[in-house]
């Protein structure tokens, strides 16, 4: 049986952490060619550090004339992401940084698989839901991803002019009889801008807005706070520390509640099925929850480059199961198609809609009006339930 009373901890990253700046530029790069062709090809990844941004990996369009002018525009392209996030610091800025593109054409050899509807690439993926919170998301991550949200629109409003955009945060809840009801500790590590500032000065900032997006009753005179422990923090971004793309796959995910596949996410196209499959498993495993199948579940899929199958489903729902395991798998196959083309057509994934999904989370984030966030529906719970019947 698995354990009811715990502590688990959780952490995320702000836009501005530096593997983040990395994400949000491939995720950029990606949108932009997909808003070019919806068949395009991306595979981009970048590296960050002082006064510098590189951009590589593989890219493709059917026409060759209008590949050459997407590249000439991948310099902009970093720019406006790391204007947007708001670097404007001596060592790395927007304006003044240098960019190397290194983009080239996909590799023939593997663009003969994919042509053919298979897989871009061999991997296990995992999705999972639970009812801890509204989005069906383990609390840890949710609330830590929460309150980074929350500094970064205090920071970005000019509410808090002092916030920079590096940032990270910890959470640790205590779970009674399996749901979490307490804070143990709070860890807020945060850019800002002036040396004179404590650790004191952060938390009278940053303490009202954590407050604001935790639930009421969690924070406890027994919770410890630990803010900005080391003291300044003022020399952030890549200047402080290198970022690259697919560095922060846990904070993208689950915050470690669940088994992940390994392979990161963005700078991909979705005929990659580390992301396609990864959000198909997350959007299955959502509307087994949402159909009240089970109170916790985990969907594995696999597959084999250039094989449009998935090589097998798998199903846990960890002794919460109103339905039979097997039933779940073979259910999940009847409703979905989950070759790698069913899943782009189903979630309609051949849309510029990546860029967002770059910090605070790939998952338990609102559906947009436009298809971002498509695979957080639960538009499924009502065949889920015909085909275990």
């Amino acid at each position: 049986m698995a354990r009811q009373n715990y502590i688990f901890t959780s952490e995320s990253v702000s836009e501005g952490h530096p593997d983040k700046v990395c994400d949000r530029i491939s995720d950029a790069v990606l949108d932009a060619f997909l808003s070019e062709e919806a068949q395009a090809r991306v595979a981009c990844e970048t590296f960050a550090t002082t006064n510098a941004v590189v951009i590589g990996g593989e890219v493709g369009l059917s026409d060759a004339a209008k590949l050459k002018d997407y590249m000439g525009r991948i310099d902009q392209i970093a720019r406006d992401c790391i204007r947007d996030i708001g670097y404007e610091q001596d060592k790395f800025h927007w304006e003044t940084c240098q960019v190397q593109n290194m983009l080239h054409p996909q590799s023939a050899h593997i663009a003969m698989g994919v042509d053919r509807d298979g897989a871009g690439d061999q991997g296990i993926m995992f999705g999972y839901a639970v009812e801890e919170t509204e989005q069906l998301m383990p609390a840890p991550i949710h609330y830590s991803h929460a309150i980074l949200r929350r500094l970064a629109e205090v920071r970005k409003s000019g509410q808090e002019p002092t916030l920079r955009p590096d940032a990270k945060s910890q959470i640790s809840l205590r779970y009674e009889d399996g749901k979490p009801v307490e804070v143990t500790s709070v860890v807020l590590s945060t850019q800002h801008a002036d040396e004179s500032q404590t650790s004191d000065d952060i938390r009278a900032i940053v303490e009202p807005y954590i407050r604001e997006v935790l639930p009421d009753g969690w924070i406890t005179g027994a919770t410890e706070w630990w803010v900005n422990p080391t003291g300044t923090f003022v020399i952030g971004g890549p200047d402080g520390d290198a970022g690259l793309t697919g560095r922060k796959i846990i904070v993208d995910t689950y915050g470690g509640a669940a088994p992940h596949g390994g392979g990161a996410f963005s700078g991909k196209d979705p005929t990659k099925v580390d992301r396609s499959a990864a959000y198909a498993a997350r959007y299955l495993a959502k509307n087994v929850v949402a159909s009240g199948m089970a109170s916790r579940c985990t969907i594995q899929l696999s597959y084999a480059i250039g094989v449009a199958k998935p090589l097998s489903i798998y199903a846990d729902t960890y002794g919460t199961g109103q339905v039979d395991e097997v039933g779940i798998e073979r259910a999940i196959a009847q409703v979905m198609d989950l070759t790698p083309r069913g899943i782009r057509e189903h979630l309609h994934l051949n849309r510029p809609i990546y860029q967002r999904t770059a910090a605070y989370g790939h998952f338990g984030r609102a559906p947009d009006a436009d298809g971002g966030f498509s695979w957080e529906k639960t538009d499924l719970t009502e065949a889920l339930k015909k085909a275990v019947a």
